[in-house]
Protein backbone atom coordinates (compact mmCIF):
# COMPACT_ATOMS: atom_id res chain seq x y z
CA UNK A 1 0.00 0.00 0.00
CA UNK A 2 1.28 3.61 -1.04
CA UNK A 3 1.96 5.95 1.82
CA UNK A 4 -0.25 9.41 0.52
CA UNK A 5 -2.52 11.41 1.37
CA UNK A 6 -4.81 14.68 0.00
CA UNK A 7 -6.32 17.37 2.17
CA UNK A 8 -8.41 20.70 0.82
CA UNK A 9 -9.73 23.24 1.91
CA UNK A 10 -11.83 26.76 0.58
CA UNK A 11 -9.93 30.05 1.56
CA UNK A 12 -12.46 33.59 1.28
CA UNK A 13 -9.33 35.07 -0.06
CA UNK A 14 -8.43 35.54 -3.66
CA UNK A 15 -5.84 33.23 -4.97
CA UNK A 16 -3.07 35.49 -5.23
CA UNK A 17 -3.41 36.40 -1.71
CA UNK A 18 -3.87 32.91 -0.61
CA UNK A 19 -0.54 31.72 -2.71
CA UNK A 20 1.45 34.98 -1.45
CA UNK A 21 0.50 33.59 2.17
CA UNK A 22 2.22 30.62 1.62
CA UNK A 23 5.17 31.59 -0.40
CA UNK A 24 6.14 34.99 1.53
CA UNK A 25 8.13 33.69 4.42
CA UNK A 26 6.56 36.81 6.75
CA UNK A 27 3.42 35.69 5.99
CA UNK A 28 3.87 32.04 6.48
CA UNK A 29 5.20 32.68 10.00
CA UNK A 30 2.30 34.53 11.28
CA UNK A 31 0.23 31.22 11.26
CA UNK A 32 2.34 28.41 10.46
CA UNK A 33 5.44 28.34 11.12
CA UNK A 34 5.67 29.80 14.58
CA UNK A 35 8.75 29.50 15.05
CA UNK A 36 9.87 31.37 11.37
CA UNK A 37 10.01 31.05 7.78
CA UNK A 38 13.37 31.66 6.25
CA UNK A 39 13.33 32.03 2.41
CA UNK A 40 10.77 32.99 -0.02
CA UNK A 41 9.58 29.79 -2.05
CA UNK A 42 11.01 29.91 -5.43
CA UNK A 43 11.51 27.04 -7.67
CA UNK A 44 15.35 25.70 -6.86
CA UNK A 45 15.94 27.12 -3.88
CA UNK A 46 15.90 25.69 0.14
CA UNK A 47 14.21 27.62 2.58
CA UNK A 48 13.93 26.52 6.23
CA UNK A 49 10.79 25.96 8.65
CA UNK A 50 11.22 26.31 12.24
CA UNK A 51 7.84 25.79 14.92
CA UNK A 52 7.52 26.69 18.30
CA UNK A 53 6.14 23.14 19.16
CA UNK A 54 8.84 21.28 17.00
CA UNK A 55 12.12 23.19 17.56
CA UNK A 56 15.07 23.53 15.19
CA UNK A 57 15.10 24.93 11.77
CA UNK A 58 14.62 22.20 9.13
CA UNK A 59 15.25 22.63 5.57
CA UNK A 60 12.43 22.54 2.93
CA UNK A 61 13.73 22.09 -0.73
CA UNK A 62 11.65 24.26 -3.18
CA UNK A 63 11.21 21.55 -6.43
CA UNK A 64 8.52 24.17 -8.35
CA UNK A 65 6.59 27.34 -7.90
CA UNK A 66 4.23 27.78 -10.40
CA UNK A 67 2.34 31.49 -9.68
CA UNK A 68 -1.00 31.02 -8.01
CA UNK A 69 -0.85 27.85 -9.36
CA UNK A 70 1.34 25.19 -7.72
CA UNK A 71 3.91 24.41 -4.98
CA UNK A 72 6.31 21.58 -5.34
CA UNK A 73 8.50 20.75 -2.11
CA UNK A 74 10.78 18.21 -0.61
CA UNK A 75 11.85 17.56 2.77
CA UNK A 76 12.84 14.84 5.44
CA UNK A 77 10.24 11.98 5.98
CA UNK A 78 11.37 12.39 9.83
CA UNK A 79 10.18 8.27 10.04
CA UNK A 80 12.94 7.02 12.65
CA UNK A 81 15.65 4.59 11.54
CA UNK A 82 14.52 1.86 9.30
CA UNK A 83 12.79 -1.14 11.04
CA UNK A 84 15.25 -4.45 11.14
CA UNK A 85 14.56 -6.70 8.22
CA UNK A 86 14.25 -3.69 5.78
CA UNK A 87 16.78 -3.27 2.53
CA UNK A 88 20.09 -2.56 3.36
CA UNK A 89 19.71 -0.04 1.24
CA UNK A 90 17.65 2.11 3.13
CA UNK A 91 19.03 1.40 6.48
CA UNK A 92 21.44 4.10 6.18
CA UNK A 93 20.15 7.03 5.12
CA UNK A 94 16.75 9.56 5.53
CA UNK A 95 14.88 10.05 2.80
CA UNK A 96 12.22 12.66 1.53
CA UNK A 97 8.40 13.04 0.99
CA UNK A 98 7.13 15.25 -1.80
CA UNK A 99 4.65 17.34 -0.94
CA UNK A 100 2.26 19.24 -3.67
CA UNK A 101 -0.15 22.42 -3.04
CA UNK A 102 -2.43 22.94 -5.72
CA UNK A 103 -4.59 26.64 -5.69
CA UNK A 104 -7.43 27.45 -7.57
CA UNK A 105 -9.48 30.06 -8.27
CA UNK A 106 -12.90 29.28 -7.34
CA UNK A 107 -15.68 31.39 -9.44
CA UNK A 108 -16.95 32.73 -6.34
CA UNK A 109 -13.67 34.52 -5.55
CA UNK A 110 -12.42 31.76 -2.89
CA UNK A 111 -9.27 29.60 -3.37
CA UNK A 112 -9.15 25.62 -3.35
CA UNK A 113 -6.25 24.77 -1.52
CA UNK A 114 -5.04 20.85 -2.10
CA UNK A 115 -2.54 19.95 -0.41
CA UNK A 116 -1.14 16.05 -0.88
CA UNK A 117 1.95 14.19 0.34
CA UNK A 118 3.88 11.10 -0.56
CA UNK A 119 6.75 9.02 -0.63
CA UNK A 120 7.00 7.20 3.17
CA UNK A 121 8.59 3.60 3.40
CA UNK A 122 5.29 1.25 3.79
CA UNK A 123 6.29 0.73 7.58
CA UNK A 124 5.22 1.18 11.07
CA UNK A 125 6.92 4.29 11.60
CA UNK A 126 6.60 5.65 7.89
CA UNK A 127 2.47 4.63 8.44
CA UNK A 128 2.85 6.87 11.74
CA UNK A 129 4.68 9.84 10.09
CA UNK A 130 2.05 9.95 7.10
CA UNK A 131 -1.23 10.55 9.80
CA UNK A 132 1.36 12.97 11.74
CA UNK A 133 1.43 15.19 8.41
CA UNK A 134 -2.11 15.09 7.26
CA UNK A 135 -2.88 16.30 11.13
CA UNK A 136 -0.27 19.06 10.36
CA UNK A 137 -1.56 20.24 6.93
CA UNK A 138 -4.89 20.07 7.60
CA UNK A 139 -3.58 22.08 10.68
CA UNK A 140 -2.40 24.33 8.16
CA UNK A 141 -5.34 24.75 6.04
CA UNK A 142 -7.52 25.70 8.89
CA UNK A 143 -4.85 28.54 10.47
CA UNK A 144 -4.15 29.91 7.27
CA UNK A 145 -7.87 30.08 7.05
CA UNK A 146 -8.16 31.95 10.01
CA UNK A 147 -5.61 34.20 9.45
CA UNK A 148 -6.66 35.36 6.05
CA UNK A 149 -10.37 35.58 6.84
CA UNK A 150 -9.93 36.87 10.40
CA UNK A 151 -6.42 37.92 11.75
CA UNK A 152 -6.93 35.01 13.86
CA UNK A 153 -3.42 33.10 14.56
CA UNK A 154 -4.51 29.25 15.48
CA UNK A 155 -1.76 27.55 16.60
CA UNK A 156 -0.53 30.86 19.11
CA UNK A 157 -0.39 28.54 22.15
CA UNK A 158 -1.89 25.55 20.47
CA UNK A 159 0.96 23.27 20.60
CA UNK A 160 3.19 24.61 23.70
Amino acid sequence: MELKFKVAGRIARPVAEVFEAVVNPDHLSRYFTTGGAKGRLETGVTVYWDFADFPGAFPVEVVAVEENRRIVLRWEANDGAPSDGEAAVTASAGYSTTVTMEFEALEDGRTLVTIAEEGWRETPTGLSASYGNCQGWSQMLCAMKAWLEHGINLRDGMYI
